[in-house]
């Protein structure tokens, strides 16, 4: 399996910024880590290995940038509003210095996005905010809700970035396009948030999956069994 390192300056952000890339074709898939996690996690943690299998067959080339969590919403050193300002940058740079790249260097007009944990908040929030280059969506373990980060602040950058606040009067036809796919546990301190998002998709008539694993956990194991299972359940030539 072809692994490559990209380190770059990003002018959004205006920091280095590093990112592994696994493969040389196929759909691509944009794993984020999870809270405050490097870009090598789902490397270190043997994610990608669960899934080399599609990765050699060319079915995905998968890219694993790092995330500013410590920045924006975990920096409990600045105001709510600065680190939610600095998500905004964050989801700048993701589609201009990743994923529209991805998808040109790929030759695909859409991506999966997904994550583990705080990792899914970034795929579904991120996938959601831009329909136009999500195909689907896969969460393991996700939580969704980041008010709890921002204690009682609000705003619209707090808001358009909260997916249980703002999906419910999102009304963009493009989002019963995505493919969306919950993957928790009975014993996942996460499944209440996932059968909450489940909820409010069905109220939008909106068609997804939700798989609730008995017995399973918050945990990587957990995750390396549902990222290839999820994988073969889409159509990704």
């Amino acid at each position: 399996m072809k692994e490559e390192h990209f380190r770059w300056h990003s002018p959004i952000l205006g920091k280095e910024m590093d990112m592994l890339v696994f493969g040389t074709a196929g759909y691509p898939v944009i794993v984020f880590p999870t809270s405050m996690g490097s870009y090598t996690q789902n490397k270190d943690f043997h994610l990608i290995d669960a899934v080399s299998w599609y990765v050699e067959q060319e079915l995905i080339k998968v890219y694993t940038p790092a995330s500013i969590d410590n920045e924006s919403w975990y920096n409990k050193q600045i105001h709510p509003a600065d680190r939610a300002r600095n998500h905004v940058l964050y989801d700048q740079f993701m589609m201009e210095e990743v994923v529209l790249p991805a998808l040109r260097e790929t030759g695909h007009s859409k991506a999966v996005f997904a994550g583990c944990s705080f990792g899914a908040y970034h795929a579904t929030n991120f996938g959601l905010r831009h329909p136009d280059v999500t195909g689907f969506i896969i969460n393991m373990g996700g939580a969704f809700d980041i008010r709890s980060q921002v204690k009682d602040y609000y705003d619209d950058n707090v808001y358009f970035n909260n997916p249980p606040d703002y999906l419910p009067g999102l009304n963009d036809p493009r989002i019963g396009d995505i493919r969306m796919i919950f993957g928790t546990g009975t014993n996942d301190m996460c499944m209440d948030a996932n059968i909450k998002m489940s909820e409010v998709l069905h109220a939008k008539g909106i068609q997804h999956v939700l798989d609730v694993r008995q017995g399973a956990v918050h945990d990587w194991p957990v995750w390396r069994e549902m990222f290839p299972a999820y994988l073969s359940m889409l159509p990704l030539r």
